[in-house]
């Protein structure tokens, strides 16, 4: 398993992130209200994750709505 997709899942904070984009796609500003971090917080927790494949962006006007890659954590699953 790629040492990037451990760091990601390893930060509490990050797996929350997971867990709220497991119902959903959100922007940053929404995961920062219902994650209770900081805009800027959630964007470096989100680079993480989006390098180790497990969530990815689409573009919705303005804004980027990030979702969870769940073909990519079904993957990881059957790993572990």
């Amino acid at each position: 398993m790629d040492e990037k997709i451990l760091k990601a899942l390893c930060e509490p904070r990050r797996f929350l992130l997971l867990q709220l984009m497991a119902e959903r796609g959100y922007c940053v500003r929404a995961l920062a209200r219902q994650s209770y971090l900081s805009e800027s917080a959630v964007s470096q927790h989100l680079k993480i994750l989006r390098e180790a494949g497990l969530v990815y962006g689409v573009k919705k006007g303005y804004y980027t709505h990030y979702c969870l890659d769940k073909e990519a954590l079904g993957h990881v699953i059957d790993e572990l």
